[in-house]
């Protein structure tokens, strides 16, 4: 099971989440018609990871459950896909390739599908997780044909999609100028935008911009009206 068509993803950060919020986090996500669910942290948490992806796909079947792992410690085989990240916008060999060399026994032991990933962090205004983790800079916002190139260096490398990041709990989403930017460089790539997008409007100006996916994550653990991004975001 993979992502289809276009419209809202949800991120549930399974340091943060324990089984039973992720088993109502995946009720309300079915419930308001989301596409699908990302689980994620930028820090290590293997058991907690298992376990919040299995009571998520146990509550909401029928949508794809997949992986955004912050390493290859992360990984587990109650996912439907395995979002294969390599983090583009930094230099850090250890995530350009080395986590990947990392999953690959787990992977030959577990056939669970993977989606080849473009992971571009985008200056959101403050210095986020992810950052912080990876030693990496972020690109600055306001240098979209930079970004672009990023996108279509990971294009012509063969890359199947393209992940836009501001990182969680930006103070600002990663700007329309920029989503358009790489949607017209690889326009046949899934594009996926997420980070500091807080309201319903924010959503829907990443998919008009060019979004085939936004993904919301801190908003819904503070009870946001999840039915009202969905909307905004079809």
């Amino acid at each position: 099971m993979s992502f289809h068509g276009q419209g809202l993803l949800v991120l549930v950060d399974p340091v943060r989440t324990n089984g039973v919020e992720a088993a109502r986090i995946g009720r309300e996500a079915k419930a308001a018609g989301a596409r699908g669910i990302l689980i994620g942290s930028s820090f290590d948490g293997a058991a907690q990871t298992h376990e919040v992806a299995k009571a998520l796909r146990e509550n909401a079947p029928g949508i794809p459950v997949a992986l955004f792992p912050g390493s290859a410690m992360q990984l587990t085989d109650q996912v439907d896909l395995v979002l294969f990240l390599s983090l583009v916008s930094g230099r850090n060999p250890q995530y350009l390739i080395e986590e990947h060399v990392r999953a690959v026994p787990f992977l030959q032991r577990h056939p669970v599908a993977t989606l080849s990933t473009a992971y571009i962090l985008i200056d959101g205004g403050r210095v986020t997780s992810v950052e912080a983790v990876s030693q990496t800079r972020p690109l600055p916002a306001d240098k979209p044909e930079l970004v672009a190139a990023h996108a279509t260096a990971a294009q012509l490398i063969g890359m199947q999609a393209i992940y836009l990041e501001a990182g969680s709990g930006a103070e600002r989403p990663v700007p329309e100028n920029v989503i358009r930017a790489c949607r017209a460089a690889v326009p046949d790539r899934l594009l996926f935008v997420g980070g500091g997008i807080r309201t319903p409007e924010q959503a829907r100006a990443a998919r008009a911009a060019g979004a085939d996916f936004v993904v919301i994550g801190t908003v819904v653990e503070e009870g946001s009206n999840l039915k009202a991004f969905v909307e905004a975001a079809r």
